[in-house]
This record gives structure tokens, sequence and C-alpha cells, in this order.
């Protein structure tokens, strides 16, 4: 059953009274599972791909730098399926914490930054398994391809990044707080799993018109901006820049610090109503979805 919360036009409607997506049309179906935040599990063709998996899901005081990282090995265990590859929008916490676990313990492949790339190095990750992006790369891996959109992290009420800062080399230093990860520049993503849809990944609520124009996904995962609105008519600019997705599903907007287990709670510092108003009225014929931690939602090309 798909979490379907809002949406515009009628048949949106009939969606959302049957908790059920509206059939997208004809091409292989892609199965998404939102993993709170900006995460997802997202499979098809056979493949199972990871974007910004944060499953332990611990308080930090107000977001306090000091906060020690923490891992749950048998609760990441249990929600990430088989991965064939994971994507990491930057290296913030609530994106990367449970990153180098599931490197290590699956084997999986990374594509991130090199900031995201050096700290997983120091954290135990083989080189063997990291894949420096840039941003304009577009990788085939056979069953899916993943192209890396250069992107903008968000900011907040003054403007100001929380914990920016990038690595230019190796480092031996072990990251031990969510301060000690810095957010090392923030692509986005659009992947297409076999025939099935092209779906943007985005991390944070922020972009550059002449880096996402062209792009035109079939569903766009677009990150909730803050109700500081610090970045110009994000909103208006975002939908115009990608055609007017077909399918928009609204994340990071929900209190990432409560058990994935659980309903998502909306963080009231996250503008989700400001955002589903004005796609609804800029882009009627828009379906958005609101997803629910861990539910399914299946859809076409």
């Amino acid at each position: 059953m798909a979490g379907v919360g809002v949406g515009a036009g009628s048949a949106v409607a009939a969606a959302a009274e049957t908790d059920e997506p509206a059939p997208a049309g004809g091409g292989g179906e892609t199965v998404y599972r939102w993993l709170g935040n900006s995460g997802w599990r997202i499979e098809g063709n056979g493949k199972t791909v990871l974007f910004d998996p944060y499953i332990t899901r611990y308080p930090t005081k107000g977001f306090d730098p000091k906060t020690e990282l923490s891992v749950a090995p048998d609760l990441i265990d249990q929600h990430i399926g088989t991965p064939d590859l994971v994507l990491v929008s930057h290296s913030h916490w609530d994106h990367f914490n449970d990153v180098p676990y599931i490197a290590k313990q699956h084997g999986v492949r990374v594509v991130g930054t090199a900031t995201t790339c050096f700290l997983l190095r120091a954290m135990g990750v083989k080189p063997e398994q990291l894949i420096v992006v840039k941003g304009g790369e577009h990788l085939d891996f056979g069953k899916f391809t993943v192209q890396v959109v250069s992107s903008l992290h968000s900011r907040n009420a003054k403007h100001q990044y929380w914990v920016p800062g990038t690595l230019t080399g190796p480092t031996d230093t072990v990251p031990e707080t969510i301060g000690d990860l810095p957010e090392g520049d923030t692509p986005a993503f659009q992947i297409r799993l076999g025939d099935g849809p092209s779906t943007l990944l985005t991390g944070a609520a922020d972009f550059s018109e002449q880096h996402y124009a062209g792009l035109k996904p079939d569903i766009a995962m677009l990150s909730v901006e803050s109700t500081a609105h610090s970045v110009h008519r994000y909103v208006p600019r975002l939908l115009k820049t990608l055609d007017y997705p077909r399918t928009v599903i609204p994340v990071h907007w929900d209190d990432f610090e409560t058990p994935l287990t659980g309903p998502a709670v909306h963080d009231t510092t996250m503008d989700l109503d400001g955002f589903i108003d004005q796609t609804r009225t800029l882009s009627p014929q828009t379906r958005l979805i609101r997803p629910e931690h861990l539910t399914p939602i299946r859809l076409r090309a």
C-alpha cells in the first residue's frame, strides 16, 4: 500500500481514496521505500539502490555538534534489503551516518563526493568500493543508470550552512561526533532502473537552474525548504526548471530523530504545507504523494 496523503487532479484524488498510486503508464515497475529524511530504498529490474540511508536516527539535542555518532546494525540490516549501490548526497550525519557500516558489512560500492569518500576511507571502507563524483557524470551500471547532478545545500535563517567545508585529501582522523562530518558539497542524482521511471533524488532544499535544466524527471523526490525561506522562490523556480514533473514526492520534512519504525512526524520548522500548496497551484497536473516510512510506493514509467 502506498502512502498517498496529498494530491492534485482527479486521478490523484481517486488514488488517495484507495490508498494506491494511480497507474503511471507502461514501462518497468520501480518500488520506492522512504527511509525518512531524504533517504530511499529503490528496487527495480532486479537491483536495489540506496540513497542517503539514515536508519539509526538518534537524538542530537538540537543538532549539538558534540553528539557522538551511533549505529544500530540490526535495525539497518532489517530495512536495506540487498543493496547493489549506495548514493550519498553529502556527508552530514543525517545522510551519511549509516553508510560506513553498510559499505563494510555488505561490501557494497558507494557513490559520493571526494569529501564523502575520504571520510569513508578514514572509517575503514576499502578504496576500491568508492566512486568519487563531481557532478555531470552519467554512469551506466548495466541494469540501471545514475546521472550525477551538481546541486546545492540549503541554508539556515542566517543564510549560513550547517558544518560547511570540504576535505581536499585523505585524512587519518576518524569522525566521532556529528560535528566531525562536514557537508563536502551536495550533488543530486537522477536514476533509472531498467525501463522504469527516471527519478530525481535530492538531499537538500536548494539548486541551480543551469544544472537542473533538461533533466525532466518522471518522478522528483524534492526536499522541502525550511520556514526560514532563505532561498529565493525555491518552489516556483524548481518546478519550472524541472518542467513540472508528472509526480512529486516531498522529502526531508520529517523529524528524523524519531524511530523510522513509527509514523513520520512532521518537523514544523520545515514548510511542508507551503510546498504542497505551491505545487498544487503552480503545477495542477502534478501528482503529489506524501510518503510514509518504509511503505512501498510502486510506480511505472
